[in-house]
C-alpha cells in the first residue's frame, strides 16, 4: 500500500507537468506550428540562407510557458485571455509574413515608425494596392492556412464537446491513479510526462544563451547601444514575429526618447550675429571609405585621379591625420550632426544639432540623402543614424530643403541637387550624404564604370573571390572620386567651399588580414584603427573662394597636418560661416589658432588613437 501511495503521488507530479498542455492542448499544437511556419516563411530564397539553430526548442520553452500562465487562470477568464493572446498571435504572424512578401523585409523599427505615421487615407490607398488575391498563393498562405486549421478544430471541440469531456475524465480518472492496478496506461502516463520534462530541460538548455542575448538587447538606455549590440556576433536571434514587434516597440521608444531631448532642445540653438563668413559650404558625407585605398594618400591604384589632379591645381587641400571617432554610421551622424563632442559631459542628443543653428542664423539649408530616408526594409543600423533626421519637427528646424527619394547610384544625388538648386539663396549651406562604398561595393556602381578587374591585384594567399571584392571597392572609390568631380563643377564659379569626409573606414583585405567589411570588436588594435578609423577628408576652395578668403585659406592648410578628429566638425563648420553662438568652441575649430591638437582621439570613447599608433612601432599616413 505503501508503494501504491507513492507511485500515486509520483504519478500526480509528472502529471502537474502536462496541466498547461492538457487545458491548452488545441491552443498548445496551433502556436507552435503557427511558430514553425513563420520561421520558414521569411526564410530568404538564397544560397546559404538558414534559419536559426534552436528556433524549436526556444519556441517550444515559449509556448509551454505561455500555456503554464494560461492554467493558472480560472476557466472562463482562460478562454478569453486564450482568444486574445490567438488574435494578436495571428494579425502580428500576417503582417510579418505579408511584409516580408511584398517588401523583402520583416517587421523593422521603421515599418513600425512608418506604420504609426500612416493616416486613415493612405492605409486605404495602401491597402487597395497591395492586397491583392495573389498574396495568399505566397508564402502569406502558408499563416492563413494554419489559421484556418486552428479556427476548425475549435469549431470542432465546441461541436463536439460533451465527448471531449467524458473522454478527458475517462483519462483524468486514469492518471489520478485510481484504477491503477488494472489500468494499462499506468507506465505511458509517467514515461510521457517525464519526456515532456527532459524536452524542455533540453530545450531550455539549447536556447538559453539567445533569451540572455533578447535580455540584453531589450535592456539598452539608447539605440545606439542597441545597435552596436546587434553587430556582436551573440546578439540575439528574432525569429518569431511577436519577438519583432516588441522589439520594434522598443527601439522606437529609445529612439523617441532622444527625439524629445532634441525637440526640447531647438529653442536652445541661438546665435548672436553671423557674418556670412563663406556665402556657400559644401559638406559631403561619404560611406565607409578606407584612406589607404585613395590614390590622394599614396595608394598605388588610380582610384581618385580627378582629386590628385585638383590637389596638383592647388584647389584641394586634404587633411593628412584625419580619423573618425566611430566605425558606425549612426554614432559618427550623431556626432557630426550635434555640437557634442566625445568627452563633453551628457549626451550627444542634450547638445543643438549644427544645422539648426545655421538656419537661425540665416543660412538656407540643403540636405540631400541617398541612404536615410524613412523605408520599409530598413535595417536597425539606418533607423538608428536617420531616425533624428527624419523626425517631422527636427527635419523643419534643421532643413529649407530636402530630397525625398533614393537612388541607385549617388549620380542620383547630382541630379537631386540639379532639381533643388534652384530654391539656393545668397548663403547656402548644402548637406550631401552618398552611398558611397556602402556593404556592397559591386552594386554601388553601373556596370559601364568598372575599370578594376580581380586579375589586377596579383597578391599571393588571397583567392580569386578575395581579389574580385578589392576590384569592387576600388571601383567604387573610382566611381565616388568622378562624382565628387561633379559636384565640384557645380561651385566652381561661386563664393564656395567643399568639405568631405566619410563616416569611418572599411576592411579590404589590408595587409594579410582575409576580411573585408568592418569587425565591431570591442578590442580596437592598431591595426584595426588603421583600417576602419583612418579617413581621407578633404577642403575644396573656388578661385572665388581662394581670392576672397585668402586668410581662411591659409588656415586651411595649417590645418591640413594637425591630429584631427570629425567629431569636432560642426565648429569649424561655424567658423567657416561666421557664425557667433555660445555653443562654438575654438578648442575644437580644427582652423582656430586656438584649436587644441593634443586632445585625446578616443575610439568608440575607449581607445586612444595616438597611443595605439604609437604603440604599434610604426607612423600612419
Amino acid at each position: 500500500m505503501a508503494m501504491l501511495r507513492i507511485l500515486r503521488v509520483i504519478t500526480r507530479v509528472l502529471g502537474a507537468v502536462t496541466i498547461p498542455i492538457r487545458k491548452n492542448f488545441v491552443f498548445f499544437v496551433m502556436m507552435y506550428v503557427l511558430g514553425a511556419v513563420c520561421v520558414y516563411a521569411v526564410l530568404p530564397e538564397r544560397r546559404g540562407a538558414r534559419v536559426f539553430e534552436f528556433w524549436w526548442q526556444e519556441l517550444l520553452v515559449d509556448v509551454y510557458l505561455i500555456c503554464a500562465l494560461l492554467a493558472a487562470l480560472p476557466g472562463k477568464i482562460r478562454r478569453w485571455v486564450r482568444m486574445v493572446f490567438g488574435i494578436v498571435a495571428y494579425t502580428v504572424a500576417v503582417v510579418d509574413v505579408y511584409c516580408f512578401v511584398k517588401f523583402d523585409s520583416t517587421l523593422t523599427p521603421t515599418m513600425l515608425l512608418l506604420v504609426g505615421e500612416t493616416t486613415g487615407g493612405e492605409a486605404a490607398e495602401f491597402l487597395r494596392s497591395y492586397i491583392h488575391p495573389s498574396v495568399i498563393f505566397s508564402r502569406l498562405g502558408r499563416v492563413l492556412l494554419v489559421l484556418a486549421a486552428h479556427v476548425a478544430a475549435v469549431g470542432l471541440l465546441y461541436v463536439f464537446r460533451e465527448r471531449v469531456r467524458k473522454v478527458l475524465r475517462r483519462w483524468q480518472i486514469v492518471w489520478r491513479g485510481m484504477n491503477i492496478r488494472r489500468s494499462p496506461w499506468v507506465g505511458i502516463y509517467p514515461l510521457m510526462s517525464l519526456s515532456i520534462i527532459v524536452l524542455l530541460l533540453y530545450s531550455l538548455a539549447s536556447c538559453l544563451e539567445n533569451k540572455r542575448a533578447e535580455h540584453r538587447l531589450m535592456t539598452f538606455e539608447n539605440i545606439g547601444d542597441v545597435e552596436h549590440e546587434l553587430t556582436e556576433k551573440t546578439c540575439a536571434n528574432l525569429h518569431q514575429p511577436l519577438y519583432r514587434l516588441i522589439f520594434s516597440i522598443y527601439a522606437n521608444r529609445l529612439a523617441s526618447q532622444q527625439v524629445t531631448k532634441l525637440i526640447n532642445g531647438i529653442d536652445k540653438a541661438t546665435v548672436d550675429s553671423c557674418s556670412f563668413a563663406s556665402p556657400n559650404i559644401v559638406l559631403v558625407i561619404g560611406e565607409s571609405y578606407n584612406r589607404h585605398h585613395s590614390q590622394l594618400y599614396g595608394y598605388e591604384k588610380n582610384t581618385t585621379p580627378r582629386q590628385v589632379e585638383r590637389e596638383r591645381r592647388g584647389e584641394l587641400i586634404k587633411m593628412s591625420d584625419a580619423v573618425t571617432p566611430w566605425n558606425l554610421t549612426s554614432y559618427v551622424f550623431k556626432h557630426l550632426f550635434s555640437m557634442y563632442a566625445v568627452g563633453d559631459n551628457g549626451d550627444w542628443c542634450d547638445y543643438p544639432l549644427f544645422p539648426e543653428l545655421f538656419r537661425r542664423a540665416g543660412y538656407h539649408v540643403t540636405f540631400i540623402t541617398n541612404q536615410y530616408l524613412p523605408k520599409a526594409k530598413e535595417a536597425v543600423y539606418d533607423f538608428s543614424g536617420g531616425f533624428f533626421l527624419n523626425n517631422e519637427t527636427l527635419s523643419r528646424a534643421m532643413f529649407d530643403t530636402r530630397n525625398s527619394r533614393l537612388h541607385a547610384f549617388d549620380d542620383g544625388v547630382i541630379s537631386e541637387y540639379d532639381n533643388l538648386r534652384k530654391a539656393d539663396k545668397e548663403h547656402n549651406l548644402i548637406i550631401l550624404h552618398l552611398m558611397g562604398q556602402h556593404v556592397k561595393y559591386a552594386s554601388r556602381v553601373p556596370e559601364k564604370r568598372k575599370h578594376f578587374r580581380k586579375e589586377d591585384y596579383q597578391r599571393k594567399g588571397f583567392s580569386a573571390k578575395e581579389r574580385q571584392v578589392m576590384a569592387d571597392y576600388d571601383n567604387a572609390l573610382l566611381y565616388n572620386d568622378s562624382i565628387m568631380d561633379e559636384v565640384l563643377k557645380r561651385f566652381e564659379d561661386k563664393d564656395a567651399v567643399v568639405i568631405y569626409v566619410p563616416d569611418h573606414g572599411e576592411e579590404c583585405y589590408g595587409g594579410n588580414v582575409h576580411f573585408f567589411g568592418r569587425m565591431h570588436s570591442t578590442d580596437i588594435t592598431a591595426r584595426l584603427a588603421h583600417e576602419e578609423f583612418d579617413i581621407p577628408m578633404w577642403f575644396w576652395c573656388s578661385r572665388r573662394f581662394r581670392e576672397a578668403h585668402p586668410e581662411t585659406v591659409k588656415a586651411i592648410k595649417t590645418a591640413a597636418g594637425k591630429r584631427y578628429m570629425t567629431d569636432a566638425l560642426p565648429h569649424s563648420l561655424l567658423s567657416l560661416a561666421g557664425i557667433h553662438t555660445r555653443w562654438y568652441r575654438s578648442g575644437l575649430d580644427v582652423l582656430s589658432e586656438d584649436y587644441d591638437e593634443k586632445r585625446p582621439r578616443l575610439l568608440k570613447n575607449t581607445a586612444d588613437y595616438d597611443k595605439l599608433r604609437a604603440g604599434s612601432g610604426k607612423q600612419v599616413r
